[in-house]
């Protein structure tokens, strides 16, 4: 098979970086080639601070993920978030003329440009736009206009913006190790791909990104995104309370982070653990419920702001479908439990699911965003190989047509 069988997702995160290879069948469907992973390096805060670092972490896991395919990669989908995420919605309209006409691809085409045409900072770029309904005289919630009749079109759209800076920075890691940027797509987004089904898009669901330095929000209504959003809260933050509480060394804090998420439930908050303190100093014992008392909080914040976010939506009560936790801190032992009782809503842990072949690994709710950026890269071929086929069988008719 050639280069154009296979699709690449790449996942810059700021704890790990991670690339994953899928091969298209000849039915068009997906399934995992090869899998890479490396640990992030010159990231803070979910947001480079050192090219060359980055750079270093792209690479490696790059060639772990062409070790494990047996094919080089020249393109990918990349995944973008951080605290400098910004979304947003808008409106366009589009006289059709003073008597009613059959709207047309065009005119869906120029309505769409006149939505995403705001103005913008030239600190500022746009990462995804996306329509949600469609307005013909306005009647609304029309998702398909073409062909329908009416004098003005108009369309809701939403957008999600992000630092110019920041943007070109995790294009600049991947470009330079030639590689192609075949699109960037707002982590949630990627995630919401692999892990929220048609039916929950439908009914109105949330989804929840825990990431290393931050947490992407994205909400869905009708089968459209409504909201999206960062919370200033992830994964690190945990493992710094408990470095600064318990006075340990940050790698020893992540440790305690994952034991205490993966403790058994029916095991009494009194059992110890140990903790090796910062310089020579002797080891302590700390209780798990000792633990609680520091991820707890950090924990109700995440939830808090989340719970604000969902209120700033007006969508809070239209969520039919709940809410979904995915990303690396969505495993966070009693996490899903107390997201529950602080939203007044139904939540599930988002496991990704939709490729072929994937293992225990990559059901796992931290590659959740790096499977759905192979989804999201295999529905824009599709539709690319659609468009194409379509223009050519136009064209072909058009030369028929002269030549008959």
């Amino acid at each position: 098979m050639g280069l154009g069988a296979y699709i690449t997702a790449l996942d810059l995160g700021s704890t790990k970086t991670c690339v994953l290879i899928c091969q298209l069948s000849e039915k068009s469907k997906l399934g995992v080639a090869g899998l890479g992973v490396a640990e992030s390096k010159g990231w803070r805060k979910g947001i480079i601070v050192n090219l060359d670092s980055a750079v270093l972490s792209v690479k490696k896991a790059v060639e772990a993920a062409e070790d494990a395919a047996g094919v080089s990669v020249d393109s990918a989908y990349i995944g973008v978030g951080g605290p400098h995420i910004r979304g947003v919605n808008s409106r366009g309209a589009l006289p059709l003329g003073a008597r009613s006409r059959e709207v047309t691809s065009e005119d869906v085409r120029r309505v769409f440009e006149i939505a995403k045409g705001v103005s913008m900072p030239p600190d500022r770029t746009l990462v995804y736009a996306k329509p949600q309904e469609y307005l013909l005289d306005s009647q609304n919630g029309i998702r398909h206009p073409l062909r329908m009749v009416g004098s003005r079109l108009e369309v809701n759209v939403h957008l999600v913006t992000g630092s110019t800076v920041a943007h070109e920075n995790v294009v600049s890691a991947v470009q330079g190790t030639g590689i192609k940027v075949e699109d960037t797509v707002f982590e949630a987004l990627a995630a919401a791909e692999s892990c929220l089904t048609a039916d929950e898009r439908e009914l109105g669901a949330a989804l929840i990104d825990i990431g290393g330095g931050s947490s992407d929000l994205v909400v869905y209504c009708k089968g459209s995104v409504r909201q999206t959003a960062v919370i200033p809260v992830g994964g690190e933050h945990f493992t710094n309370d408990i470095a600064v509480g318990l006075r340990t060394p940050i790698p020893e804090a992540e440790k305690m982070k994952l034991a205490w998420g993966e403790r058994d439930p029916d095991k009494p908050e009194g059992a110890e653990l140990e903790v090796p303190s910062v310089g020579e100093r002797p080891t302590r014992v700390v209780s798990y419920a000792k633990l609680s008392e520091i991820i707890e909080p950090r924990a109700a914040e995440l939830l808090e702001l989340t719970q604000a976010e969902l209120a700033r939506s007006g969508l809070e009560k239209q969520l039919g479908a709940g809410v979904v936790l995915a990303g690396g801190g969505a495993k966070l032992g009693g996490l899903v439990a107390l997201a529950e009782q602080t939203l007044g809503l139904p939540v599930r842990l988002g496991c990704p699911a939709g490729i072929e072949k994937m293992t225990d690994q990559l059901s796992d709710p931290a590659y959740a965003t790096v499977v759905g950026l192979a989804i999201y890269g295999h529905h824009l071929r599709l539709l690319r190989d659609s468009h194409d086929t379509s223009l050519s069988a136009r064209l072909w008719g058009l030369l028929r047509g002269k030549n008959s």
